[in-house]
C-alpha cells in the first residue's frame, strides 16, 4: 500500500534529519568556541521549538490535511539542516535550532496524525513499526553522518548531501499521502480543546518520554559513577537500551495484534518499571545493563499505542490530540532529565532513577485508557 510506504519513509526521514545533528554537535562547540553551560542553553532551543510549534502543527493537520502540513514542514527540515552548521554565533545557532526543532515538531505530529488514518485504512495495528522506522533512521543518521565526516567531507557539504537524500524522499512520496481519511469519526472531529482522555493519555507519554529522557542523559552516568564502569564503556547502557527499544518496535505491531492494546501498555510499564528497579536496586553492572534492556523493550511499543488510541478519540480532531500527546511527551523528554538531576543532588542518582520506575508504574495502572 503505497500510502503506508510513504508514512514508513517519512518517519525514517524525520529519524535520520533529527539524528543527523548529534555528530555535528562537537564541530559546533568547537567552530564557535562554546562553553559547556552555553551549548547546554543552546541547545535547549531545538527542544523549545518543537513543543512550541505542535500545538499549531494539530491546527494546521485539521485545517489542510495532513500530505500538506508533511511535505511543507518536511521541506523546512531539509532547508534547516544545512543552516545549523552556517550559524556565525551563538545566538544564530539557538535561532537555527528552534527553527529545525519546530520543523521537526510539526512533522513529528503530521506523520502521526496520517500513521492514524493509515492504520483506520488497513483496519490492523501499524503504528509500532512506524515508529520502528523512526529509529531505524536515527541509527543511519547519526552513523551516516559520522562517516561522512569522518571521510573528510565538510560539515556544510555533509550536511548539504544528508539533504538532498531527504528531499528525494519527499519528491518521490509526497503524492502517495492520504489527503484527509473521510470516515464517520473524520468527519464528526471538530476542532476544539483536548478532552480529559486526551490529556491523561498525554501524561502517560510524557512519563514514558521522561523515561526514555533519563536514558539519553543518565545511564552512561549511572553506569560511570554508580556502577564503577569505564569511562569508554560507560555508553554500553544507552546503546543496550536503542538495540532493544528498535527490536521491540520493530515486532510491536505482530505483538499488538495479538495481546491488545491495553496488555501492550500494562506490560510494557511494568516491564519498563522493572528494568528500573533492577538496574538501580542491585549493585553490579550486568544487572544494570540487564536492566536497560528491560526498559527499551517494555517502553518501545508504549508511545506508539497511546498514539494511536489518541488518533481514535470520538469527536476530536487526530490531528490535535495527537499535537496535545505529542506535546507533553516532548515536555516531558525536555523537563524530565533536570527534574531527574535536581533529585539526584538531593539524594542519589539511583533515588531518582526508581522515582522514574514509580511513575511507570502509575502508566501500568492507567493502561486501560489505551482501549478508547
Amino acid at each position: 500500500m503505497r500510502p503506508a510506504r510513504a508514512t514508513r519513509l517519512i518517519f525514517l526521514l524525520s529519524g535520520i534529519g533529527m539524528a543527523s545533528w548529534a555528530p555535528m554537535v562537537p564541530y559546533a562547540k568547537a567552530r564557535l568556541g562554546l562553553d559547556e553551560a552555553t551549548l547546554g542553553l543552546v541547545l535547549l532551543c531545538m527542544g523549545f521549538g518543537a513543543v512550541m510549534a505542535m500545538p499549531l502543527a494539530g491546527f494546521l493537520t485539521h485545517r489542510y490535511g495532513n500530505r500538506d502540513v508533511i511535505g511543507v514542514s518536511a521541506l523546512l527540515v531539509c532547508v534547516a539542516l544545512p543552516l545549523l552548521t552556517m550559524a556565525p554565533d551563538a545566538y544564530w545557532l539557538g535561532a537555527a535550532l528552534w527553527f529545525f526543532g519546530a520543523s521537526l515538531g510539526v512533522v513529528d505530529v503530521a506523520m502521526n496524525a496520517h500513521a492514524v488514518d493509515v492504520e483506520k485504512h488497513a483496519g490492523k495495528p501499524m503504528m509500532s513499526g512506524f515508529h520502528g522506522l523512526f529509529s531505524v533512521g536515527g541509527l543511519v543518521g547519526s552513523a551516516g553522518m559520522a562517516a561522512l565526516l569522518k571521510a573528510g567531507m565538510p560539515l556544510t557539504s555533509g550536511a548539504l548531501a544528508v539533504s538532498g537524500g531527504l528531499l528525494a524522499i519527499v519528491a518521490t512520496q509526497w503524492r502517495h499521502f492520504i489527503v484527509r481519511l473521510h470516515d464517520t469519526d473524520e468527519k464528526h472531529s471538530i476542532f476544539r480543546l483536548p478532552s480529559a482522555a486526551v490529556l491523561l493519555l498525554g501524561f502517560l507519554c510524557l512519563v514514558v518520554f521522561l523515561a526514555e529522557g533519563a536514558m539519553l542523559d543518565w545511564s552512561a552516568v549511572f553506569l560511570r559513577y554508580s556502577r564503577g564502569f569505564d569511562p569508554s564503556l560507560a555508553g554500553l547502557g544507552y546503546a543496550a537500551f536503542s538495540i532493544a527499544m528498535a527490536c521491540g518496535r520493530l515486532l510491536g505491531d505482530r505483538i499488538t495484534a495479538w495481546v491488545g492494546p491495553v496488555t501492550i501498555v500494562r506490560a510494557g510499564a511494568f516491564l519498563a518499571a522493572l528494568g528500573f528497579f533492577l538496574a538501580t536496586m542491585l549493585p553490579w553492572g550486568p544487572a544494570a545493563l540487564l536492566g536497560f534492556v528491560l526498559v527499551g523493550m517494555g517502553a518501545s511499543n508504549i508511545v506508539p499505542v497511546l498514539f494511536s488510541a489518541a488518533g481514535r478519540q470520538p469527536r476530536t480532531s487526530p490531528g490535535i490530540a495527537i499535537a496535545t500527546v505529542t506535546s507533553l511527551g516532548y515536555a516531558g523528554m525536555l523537563a524530565g532529565p533536570a527534574a531527574i538531576g535536581f533529585v539526584a543532588q538531593h539524594s542519589s542518582l539511583s533515588i531518582a532513577l526508581a522515582g522514574v520506575a514509580v511513575l511507570l508504574v502509575v502508566v501500568s495502572a492507567c493502561a486501560s485508557i489505551a482501549r478508547r
